[in-house]
């Protein structure tokens, strides 16, 4: 494994990455975005960094503020925050052709990067050559948070600023207000998003996190020529099985060989 290095975002928070594989073939690498409260060093981050040092291919991973090594506090964290710092991270240390790789917020935040570099610097969007998005978690602070919540819990929010949400995966977690209005700013899904590059949603059917209608709305948003969506029969949120980490791997890496016209 890579030592991680340490890079300062525009804000001044450190943010703590990790750089895999080589870049000195000129080959298609990747970059890693993830969930909310994951962190670098899950399963399907490593998945992916073992994918760039067989293959010999640059890849790029790196914590939110909030989140694992990075600093900073995760109640502070809101879309616009980390969004800011996956740009700068991108442009900073993710040159050269790149497959973007976001889960579930992460997800949300790739479709949120790609858009920017469209409009601020569509060079750099150039170099995207295609996204992979595990139940991609668009618009998730109003249509898998807000629009969910009881009235208690909205009105719990409203008056404390934060909400403690129970978690099936360990300890509950705040939720704050300042997230759920942040994200307001950067909802997607009411308008469609044009892609130039190849995306593949990768979505288990037994998801409770991001249920399988709602990445039916990401495709249903995405507009380009080569969008598919597949349901993977048993699958979870985390899609972490065995099985789920080599269709990851077998996803990017085709999409990788073919921004290079490598027969598959």
């Amino acid at each position: 494994m890579t030592d991680i290095k340490f890079e300062n975002a525009p804000d001044g928070t450190s943010i703590a990455f990790r750089e895999d594989g080589k870049d000195d073939l000129g080959r298609c690498g990747f970059v890693w975005l993830g969930g909310y409260r994951s962190d670098m060093e899950g399963s399907k981050a490593e998945a992916l960094a073992a994918l760039a040092r067989e293959t010999r291919r640059p890849s790029l991973r790196f914590d939110y503020s909030g989140h694992g090594a990075s600093g900073g506090l995760f109640v502070d964290g809101t879309i616009s925050k980390w969004l800011e710092q996956s740009v700068h991270m991108l442009l900073t240390h993710g040159k050269g052709p790149r497959i973007l790789v976001g889960s579930s917020m992460g997800g949300w935040l790739t479709l949120l990067l790609y858009r920017h570099l469209q409009r601020a610097s569509p060079q750099a969007a150039q170099r995207i050559k295609g996204m992979v998005l595990l139940a991609p978690a668009a618009d998730m602070t109003s249509d898998l948070m807000w629009n969910e919540f009881p009235d208690m819990v909205r009105e719990e929010l409203r008056e404390k600023g934060v909400w403690m949400r129970p978690s099936a995966y360990g300890e509950p977690y705040a939720i704050t207000m300042r997230l759920i209005e942040d994200g307001r700013h950067h909802l997607m899904l009411g308008t469609e998003l044009d892609v130039q590059c190849p995306v593949r949603i990768l979505q288990g059917d037994e998801d409770p996190d991001v249920p399988p209608a709602h990445a039916v709305k990401v495709f249903g948003a995405l507009r380009g020529a080569d969008v598919t969506l597949t349901l993977v029969k048993g699958g979870d949120h985390r899609l972490s099985t065995p099985g789920n980490l080599a269709l990851l791997r077998e996803t990017v890496l085709r999409l990788a060989e073919r921004s290079e016209g490598v027969s598959i």
